[in-house]
């Protein structure tokens, strides 16, 4: 596996998150389970922070501030392409941000837009950052995997790029 770190992480991450768009949040309720939902996620920003629009009155906002360690699980099957983060959640209520990030699509669960009651932002701070991806796109590793089951030899360190960031 070829490791990829540093600001070319950090590049392919945002890159990543930005065209998988949907993820899976997870968060922890008040009897300790973790759950998940999907999220859309809007923007990850300069700073690496990532941002889903929110109602204030949901589940995940309560577990969100009750517990701020929040993971996210962004797939990308077809592409096999796949990031993991383990970050700190916050609920933000920045109308510059929101008028930033939102767009009409969004109107479909904010029916009076930014004006919504209880319209918020969900910030995702990483903490650690992990992403895996073809190596030499998707056609080349799924040769190569193929090559391994025939050969019975075990697929080439390079058929995969992975990074890991830490902050």
């Amino acid at each position: 596996m070829t490791e990829i770190s540093g600001t070319d992480a950090r590049a392919r991450v945002k890159e990543l998150v930005e065209n998988i768009d949907f993820t899976m949040l997870t968060t922890v309720d008040e009897d300790g389970n973790l759950v998940s939902r999907p999220m859309s996620t809007r923007q990850m920003d300069d700073n690496g922070d990532i941002w889903f629009f929110t109602s204030e009155d949901t589940d995940k906002v309560d577990e969100a501030r009750a517990h701020h360690e929040v993971g996210l699980s962004y797939c990308d099957a077809k592409g096999m392409r796949y990031v993991s983060v383990a970050g700190r959640a916050g609920i933000v209520h920045d109308r510059a941000k929101m008028e930033e990030l939102y767009s009409p699509s969004l109107d479909i669960w904010f029916e009076e837009g930014l004006d919504t009651p209880g319209i918020a932002l969900l910030k995702v701070t990483p903490v650690v950052t992990e992403f895996w991806e073809p190596a030499k796109g998707k056609i080349a590793m799924a040769a190569g995997m193929l090559r391994s089951l025939v050969t019975k030899d075990t697929p080439d360190d390079d058929i995969m790029h992975h990074g890991r960031i830490a902050d």
